[in-house]
């Protein structure tokens, strides 16, 4: 689990996420629950070769959703990394 492509699993292109990007060089990523920062930032580094300064992560439960019948089911739960650049430094992501 120690490649950066098991480690980074999607980009989150949201409003919020669009304006972190542009006004405090900041980047969201959807990242393996079972990432810790050490990993997500040398993940980060390896994939864009660029200088990762701070990294955040959030964990998120998986909703509960109604099945067919009386039963519930889970979405799954997932993680979140706010990845901080260095200064002068930009990802492009579109």
């Amino acid at each position: 689990m120690n490649e950066p492509y098991d480690l980074i699993q999607t980009v989150q292109l949201t409003e919020k996420a669009t304006l972190l990007g542009d006004k405090l060089n900041k980047y969201v990523f959807r990242v393996s629950p079972r990432a810790n920062k050490i990993q997500i930032k040398q993940a980060i580094e390896r994939l864009f070769n660029k200088k990762v300064v701070s990294v955040n992560t959030c964990n998120y439960a998986g909703k509960k959703k109604r099945e067919r019948r009386a039963d519930f089911g889970r979405k799954p739960h997932w993680k979140k990394a706010i990845v901080t650049l260095k200064e002068g430094e930009k990802i492009d992501l579109v």
